[in-house]
């Protein structure tokens, strides 16, 4: 198992937001968090990642304890964390930005051939490299947001809604990049409001309710359970 939260309970000062929570992920798989708002999803991705420390529990990366590692050792130890919403620098260009993601790579010459393979891949990247990035569709934002996954090349990404605010084939477009990237190596834990999309790419999810543990499953079998239909798919 390349991660493994156990017991996790963890807030916002005296707003206990996460009771006991438990995740695990094994290397090469995509699992998707789900559960209505106010779950718990995103705080326990930000506790995974560091953003906010834990009250209790363990968090078990690659056979160490890192719960109380800040997030910068969690990424230079190979685990990032991309936001919901704000996760690029709108005021910097789209090259800037580029950088600053792959800024705690040691070898320049290394992050001049990442940058390079990014905007290679990418054409819009290419087109608007000199741009500022306020200027790029949510879309474009997105994809701006999770190249610096092809910079980092990092073994586990948490991913916060990527589908937020995207139209139906962006969507698509995301998911599309996000299996491409797992199929070369990389894990993923996603939150994703659109439980549907997020189910079917995923080897396997949980759903929180209330900040606890409901249930889990294969993301196939999630999918066909009853409860998650009625509560979640919208059937």
């Amino acid at each position: 198992m390349l991660l493994e939260v156990d017991r996790l309970t963890a807030g916002y000062g005296p707003i206990i937001i996460l009771h006991q929570v438990s995740l695990g992920l094994y290397n090469g798989e995509i699992v998707c968090i789900i559960g209505p708002n106010g779950a718990g999803k995103s705080t326990a991705l930000r506790a995974v990642a560091g953003q906010i420390t834990p009250l209790s529990g363990r968090i078990i990366f690659d056979g160490e304890d890192i719960a109380y590692q800040s997030i910068g050792e969690k990424a230079r130890n190979g685990l990032i964390f991309i936001p919901q919403g704000d996760n690029i620098f709108p005021n910097l260009t789209v090259f800037e930005n580029l950088e600053i993601a792959g800024s705690i790579l040691q070898d320049s010459e290394e992050l001049r051939h990442a940058i390079e393979g990014v905007i290679e891949k990418f054409p819009m990247i290419k087109e608007n490299r000199n741009h500022p990035a306020r200027e790029l569709s949510g879309g474009q934002r997105q994809i701006l947001a999770l190249c610096r996954i092809l910079i980092l090349r990092p073994r586990l990404v948490l991913l916060d809604e990527p589908s937020l605010g995207l139209a139906p084939i962006l969507v698509n477009s995301i998911f599309q990049e996000i299996q491409e990237m797992n199929r070369e190596g990389i894990s993923f834990i996603l939150v994703e409001q659109n439980a549907r999309k997020g189910l079917s790419v995923s080897h396997r999810g949980y759903v929180l309710e209330l900040g606890k543990n409901r249930l889990t499953g294969t993301g196939q079998e999630l999918l066909n359970n009853s409860d998650v239909q009625r509560l979640y798919l919208g059937g």
